[in-house]
């Protein structure tokens, strides 16, 4: 086994993208052969100084190896990204993903000292937070994450919700058109900055990721296959919801339909949108299942059919993990419940956002210095990134030994400043 200190970690170069790609896919547990239209895609989204790498000069070279330079045992890419705080205020992060670490290397701290480039990196740069969508749980709260968002699936039975479904247009004035990949690149940028403003959780999107949302862009040399978009316009015609969805075709032996739909993403400003959408999705001939893919997990949608029943929760589970990398920066980008001050102590093992702060936070905004006064409440720097979206409760955390009360009472000041009455939601995985 080598040593850790001969494995040397690293940006990685642009020379060296295919031979970083090859270890990604390994690590992922896909076919190892890059094709070159794969390392194009990669090489698009190379960022300098962003791609990490783990080098082990004495890994053996197989055959799959793309060249004579040292084998790359462990990735990991971040680029920049916008997240939604409470209140609207977007924040300045550092979204990491493309994390694997080979099978014949685990346990050796690559992960750990690849985690450690990337954050210190974001921290000089100014960024408030990062973030990832964890494959496993247990891997990232050592490194200062915290669960900040989650998600949930339905899968609606559409005999049983009671909706009539021979009118499925909206009956408030407004009406649903079916439109291409070129309306939605159009149309749907404008209409997700709206959303986005308003969502606690939710993250920008780029050109590129509309481009590959609708087939402009391809990841794969795989034959693309359109799926259909729907938008829906409200009584002034102006778009206020946009679905992307699929469907199979499916009949039974007693010649009876058994179609399903599943949603690839639905987004909208108001539940007006969503009703006259989710409505639509259940009125389509021959469809009795309709699979909701990623929603907040207080989504309105079961409340949305006269039985509520007929959507059965098919999954919830963690969804967009935060890591603060700027205490103050990040208490007062967002607003609060209620008027108060509490004072935190921050406990950061990797030195990046530790200390004792006082927060004076209203509905308006915040106030966050730096202080010497006595926390009322001490907790570790992950268990903050669960708390700053709104989503968990301090007395829950206390109750499970995660944060601990230096003052009585003092978790229940949190949760009347820091919980939110809807649950923040990030729409998408990256």
């Amino acid at each position: 086994m080598r040593r850790l200190e001969d494995i040397d970690v690293r940006a990685v170069s642009e020379s060296e993208i295919k031979e970083w790609s090859r270890a990604l896919t390994t690590g992922f547990l896909r076919p190892p052969e890059m094709s070159d239209h794969d390392v194009a895609h990669v090489a698009k989204r190379f960022l300098p100084g962003r791609t990490l790498g783990a080098f082990d000069d004495g890994a053996p070279r197989s055959g799959l190896r793309s060249g004579g330079g040292t084998p790359i045992v462990a990735t990991l890419r971040s680029f920049p990204q916008e997240l939604t705080a409470v209140g609207g205020t977007p924040v300045p992060a550092d979204a990491i993903t493309n994390v694997s670490v080979t099978a014949t290397h685990r346990r050796r701290g690559l992960l750990s000292r690849m985690m450690a480039l990337d954050l210190a990196a974001a921290k000089e740069r100014g960024d408030v937070v990062a973030t990832l969508i964890a494959a496993e749980y247990p891997i990232y709260g050592r490194f200062g994450f915290g669960p900040a968002t989650h998600t949930a699936q339905w899968a609606v039975d559409v005999p049983r919700t009671g909706l009539d479904r021979h009118r499925p247009v909206p009956d408030d004035g407004g009406r649903i058109d079916l439109v291409g990949g070129a309306d939605v690149r159009a149309l749907g940028p404008a209409l997700h900055e709206r959303l986005r403003r308003g969502q606690a959780g939710a993250v920008d999107r780029t050109e590129r990721w509309w481009q590959l949302a609708t087939g402009a862009i391809r990841l794969d040399a795989r034959p693309w296959t359109e799926p259909f978009h729907a938008v829906y316009r409200g009584p002034s015609g102006e778009v206020e919801g946009l679905v992307t969805y699929v469907c199979d075709d499916r009949w039974g032996d007693d010649k009876l339909p058994g179609g399903t739909v599943t949603v690839k993403g639905l987004i909208a400003t108001g539940p007006d949108a969503e009703r006259a959408l989710w409505r639509y999705l259940c009125s389509i001939d021959w469809i009795t299942t309709v699979r909701t893919g990623h929603r907040a997990p207080d989504d309105l949608l079961p409340h949305f059919l006269p039985d509520p029943r007929a959507a059965h929760l098919v999954m919830h589970a963690d969804w967009l993990w935060v890591r603060i990398l700027d205490v103050v920066r990040a208490l007062e980008a967002r607003t609060y419940g209620s008027s108060g001050t509490l004072v935190l102590e921050v406990v950061d093992e990797a030195g990046l956002a530790p200390g004792r702060y006082r927060l004076e936070a209203g509905p308006d905004g915040a106030q966050c210095t730096a202080t010497g006064q006595e926390p009322q409440l001490t907790l570790p720097v992950g268990e903050l990134a669960t708390l700053w979206l709104g989503d968990e409760s301090a007395v829950r955390l206390a109750a499970l030994g995660r944060v601990r009360e230096q003052q009585k009472g003092a978790a229940s000041v949190a949760d009347a400043l820091l919980r939110t009455s809807r649950r923040p939601w990030c729409p998408d995985i990256f």
